[in-house]
């Protein structure tokens, strides 16, 4: 099978020159978490903007500054196996699809699993592919704590626990930012270098004024956001019924129960699509 019999060729991007506002807005509209970045006037390719790339980047305005431009693409006529490793390698969700130089399509994680892993009689267990150093938190901690726990890991998925330590929800890094807003703080440095004799003097020239942007959340609770309607697999489950799962449920990542029904991990689309790569 190849890219170009799953790729998606309606692709949602967005311009250059352009802004963080606009960027926000379309990702929002259209349910999208990443957007092939073109030059404006033409299908020319010039990079990729992520919604981490926005929280990254939370002082930069212009898509120019926040965006990715060492874009990793795979062509139409190239296998899917080849465009699995490829994401499997750099551990990343989404691949442009570009032909002499120009957008023509985007593959997906959720792709390959939706149109080929789920129909291949693929046994393996999803113990093979599970990751087990996950983060998770209290259902009552603080977004803005759990948002620090969830970038510490670097993933994008935060599982919620109840108080007897139990599944009780799940997390992604699009539920975080849509209970948040960046907000501007203005400090005052004075940055003068006074002696003993003149500690009490003020010369207004040296006072520096710095505006930082940051992000701010909501003063919800993990359990105010997460969702609790729980997709979950065990670690005997197979690929093709944890692919099916995810495809039903247009999800990307599962929780993994061991056989006496406690937590031992998380499986993602990415970790899933080794399946084929392998």
């Amino acid at each position: 099978m190849l890219v170009k019999d799953i790729m998606s060729e309606n692709v949602y991007h967005i311009h250059v020159p352009g802004n963080r506002a606009n960027a926000m807005e379309l990702m929002r509209e259209k349910n999208v978490s990443g957007l092939p970045v073109v030059k404006n006037g033409t299908n020319k390719l010039v990079g990729i903007l992520t919604r981490s790339d926005l929280v990254k980047n939370p002082d930069e305005e212009q898509i120019a500054l926040i965006m990715t431009r060492d874009i990793i693409t795979v062509n139409p006529d190239d296998d899917i196996k080849d465009a699995a490793e490829i994401m499997v390698k750099y551990d990343i969700r989404r691949i442009p699809v570009v032909e002499d130089g120009e957008l023509v399509g985007l593959v997906t994680a959720s792709d390959i699993i939706n149109k080929a892993l789920w129909k291949l009689d693929v046994k393996d267990p999803v113990e093979d592919y599970l990751i087990k150093n996950i983060p998770t938190a209290w259902e009552r901690t603080p977004l803005n704590i759990a948002f620090e726990v969830m970038t510490y890991f670097n993933l994008k998925v935060l599982l919620a626990l109840n108080k007897d330590g139990k599944l009780s929800g799940i997390l992604t890094e699009t539920d975080f930012i849509e209970e948040s807003e960046i907000i501007s703080e203005r400090t005052v440095h004075n940055t003068s270098v006074g002696t003993e004799g003149d500690k009490w003097s003020w010369d207004s020239k040296n006072v520096l004024y710095v505006i930082k942007n940051h992000l701010k959340f909501s003063d919800k609770e993990v359990k105010d956001v997460a969702a609790t309607d729980l997709v979950i697999v065990t670690t005997k489950t197979s690929v093709k019924e944890c692919a099916n799962k995810m495809r039903q449920r247009s999800i990307e990542q599962v929780p993994v129960i061991d056989v006496e029904g406690e937590l031992v991990g998380l499986v993602r689309a990415t970790d899933l699509i080794k399946a084929i790569s392998d």
